[in-house]
């Protein structure tokens, strides 16, 4: 389960999934390309790969641009398509640029492998937003799409134009269902990518976490090194091509025990309840709990991280480099 010795592409790639991706590719061994273009709102950060200037390429561009991607495209062996607009309440008040992002750039992006690298391999990540509010749980992929912002619509978009482009054009392309990701280098100055990059902030600045609701809400959380170890397993097996697989945890647990785990790695910290702000309430889904045993049962991943272990790395990283993601 590696990729060694080849050209890889990122998109996305000075986010925090994708620069953690990319110190994973370049451990095994690989030409790392990264493509981002450092909006502040999106969560690229060159922080997140300081370390590593001379290991890894990075061009300042944005997934918008066709004609960027279309040179950077050529020669990849893989790209891990991870740029996206994430904040769902930004794309409830920003609808136009969630479609430019995470629709039309998604078909700019495969229009310049089918012209210019068919052989390429893709994978897409997608979220778990795309669901909306659940009819069962846990939800597996044959759950009804039904989703409460522009964002899921976005995203469904986005993984249509994949699956069709593997189906007609023969470009590789495996699909992955996101949930809440978590781990060192997220972004944590609000919370467009997840609520817990708050959380993490409000702790090491000594201030209360703020639970929505009555807490009792469930979630499950990856660490974002069992989020690469999917990626790769998504990219290098034949049998993932062409296929849509949710991710998820073992663990699920509810808000109030999410905060309660994390308060306990930081003495005198604590959490309250507070009310729904208006706008939250309105696309807020109450408990998801993925159903990954597809993806599980195909390819044997199971995430290695509990969250307890998981939060207490995140907090120690963030507690020696706060200064750079605030």
């Amino acid at each position: 389960m590696e990729i060694s010795n080849k050209k890889v592409l990122i998109t996305g790639g000075l986010g925090f999934i994708g620069s953690n991706l990319a110190r994973r590719l370049i451990e095994y061994g690989n030409s790392v390309t990264i493509v981002d273009s450092l909006i502040p709102e999106y969560g690229g950060n060159l922080r997140n790969l300081h370390d590593l200037r001379d290991k890894v390429v990075v061009n300042l561009s944005d997934v918008r641009d066709p004609f960027s991607i279309n040179e950077l495209i050529k020669k990849q062996d893989y790209l891990f398509n991870l740029a996206g607009q994430t904040s769902h309440l930004d794309s409830m008040n920003d609808p136009f640029t969630d479609l430019e992002i995470n629709a039309k750039a998604q078909l700019s992006i495969l229009e310049a492998s089918r012209k210019n690298n068919p052989d390429i391999s893709i994978v897409f990540a997608s979220t778990r937003q795309i669901y909306g509010k659940p009819q069962y749980l846990p939800v597996d992929e044959k759950h009804p799409l039904n989703p409460v912002d522009v964002n899921g619509i976005n995203k469904i978009a986005g993984e249509q134009y994949h699956l069709l482009y593997n189906q007609v054009h023969g470009i590789r392309s495996s699909v992955l269902r996101l949930t809440n990701t978590y781990g060192p280098r997220m972004r944590i100055k609000d919370a467009r990518q997840t609520f817990l990059g708050v959380w993490i902030k409000n702790l090491i600045k000594g201030k209360p976490i703020q639970v929505y609701g009555d807490g009792q809400q469930r979630r499950d959380y990856n660490y974002v090194d069992d989020l690469i170890d999917a990626l790769i397993i998504a990219a290098t097996k034949n049998n993932a091509i062409g296929g849509i697989y949710n991710l998820g945890a073992p663990d699920p647990m509810s808000l109030t025990e999410t905060a309660k785990i994390m308060c306990h790695e930081i003495a005198g910290s604590s959490w309250n309840l507070v009310p729904f702000p208006e706008d939250r309430k309105a696309i807020d889904v109450g408990d998801f709990i993925c159903d990954y045993s597809s993806f599980s049962s195909a390819f044997g991943w199971e995430p290695k991280v509990r969250f307890a272990e998981g939060i207490k790395k995140s907090l120690e990283y963030f507690q020696a480099e706060i200064e750079h993601y605030i």
